[in-house]
């Protein structure tokens, strides 16, 4: 899901932007989803994405799958400061979780693409990472039996572009977690948070700054911004190559902190890889970056209270998806 130029999207020919909303429903708990009109939720769908989603057929030489970047026992990350395509190229980024994907305002570290179904393609495409022309892919996927099959039930066409962004889009909105010991006790269950995760709940929505940035429910703004992480941003300017536009040089997407236990090493190019690392970075201020958001301001945390709010955070882990993985 990482990293793009300004990739030939010949695709999105295809993309209207209305959505709805379906209840998405596991053992525990119910929550309402958004879909688009043009992409509507159907299991035989979720299930032809699934297969292509982690079917390394769609690299040029055949080793990496989404799955290779997004795996599921790592809450769709990788665990590595930045992502290996085909030839074990380095991507520019580290990769992030897919994880309530359904609820992205945009796509891509750089906010600007508006669609699931538009990002499919993009690592694709992306040289250092599955490095596939779409008009060698789509006659190898129309190709296989199974694809072309399924193509026909589902969609009613054979293999092309459509089938093949719907349906990897439409098993990515299935990747719900949200029933957190955190969710829980918002919910109700008063016991679901130990003492010291409820101070460490108050130090996050009440002392610092967090929730400017990390907004509950998905604790994110879906925004681009620039926390400072540098002094001076070199190869990787962030959004400032999406619009050359100087005012967003060093500004990403906000990653959402759920599941943050599991998603490490963090920020955009994988550089800290402790919680605590990301602590510090923000109690000194940042490195002040021109472009650094004005809502980062140094601040004074005690040990006993890094802990209590690192103990929060570990509560936003929620892995009820993997009984779909196992």
């Amino acid at each position: 899901m990482l990293k793009s130029k300004k990739h030939f999207l010949f695709l999105l020919l295809i993309s209207t932007f209305l959505y709805t909303c379906r209840q998405t429903e596991s053992a525990t708990y119910s929550i309402e989803t958004p879909e688009p009109s043009d992409n509507k939720y159907s299991p035989e769908k979720v299930a032809l994405g699934r297969m292509l989603f982690f079917d390394t057929r769609l690299s040029n030489d055949n080793t990496v799958s989404c799955a290779t970047c997004h795996n599921p026992s790592f809450a769709f990350t990788d665990r590595l400061k930045k992502s290996k395509g085909v030839n074990n190229q380095i991507t520019q980024r580290n990769s992030p979780s897919l994880l309530n994907a359904t609820f992205l305002k945009t796509v891509m570290f750089d906010a600007h693409i508006p669609t699931l179904e538009m990002q499919v393609i993009v690592p694709i495409q992306e040289h250092t990472e599955m490095n596939m022309n779409m008009k060698e892919l789509i006659p190898k996927l129309r190709s296989i039996s199974k694809y072309q099959r399924l193509a026909k039930k589902v969609f009613n066409r054979d293999f092309d572009a459509w089938v093949l962004t719907r349906s990897i889009s439409a098993f990515e909105r299935t990747l719900i977690s949200m029933n957190s010991r955190y969710d829980q006790f918002k919910n109700g269950n008063k016991n679901a948070l130990s003492k010291k995760e409820k101070k460490g709940l108050k130090l996050f929505s009440e002392k610092l700054y967090c929730t400017s940035c990390h907004t509950p429910p998905h604790f994110t703004t879906h925004e681009a911004a620039n926390n400072g992480l540098l002094k001076k941003y070199n190869d990787d300017k962030g959004r400032f190559r999406i619009h050359n536009d100087s005012s967003d040089i060093g500004k990403f997407k906000i990653p959402s902190l759920r599941n943050i236990e599991l998603t490490f090493p963090y920020m955009h190019d994988g550089s800290y890889d402790k919680l605590e690392h990301i602590i510090d970075h923000y109690a000194k201020g940042g490195n002040q970056h021109k472009n650094q958001n004005s809502i980062i301001k140094p601040f004074e945390i005690s040990t006993k209270e890094k802990d209590q709010l690192i103990a929060f955070l570990k509560s936003l882990t929620d892995t009820s998806y993997m009984t779909n993985f196992k």
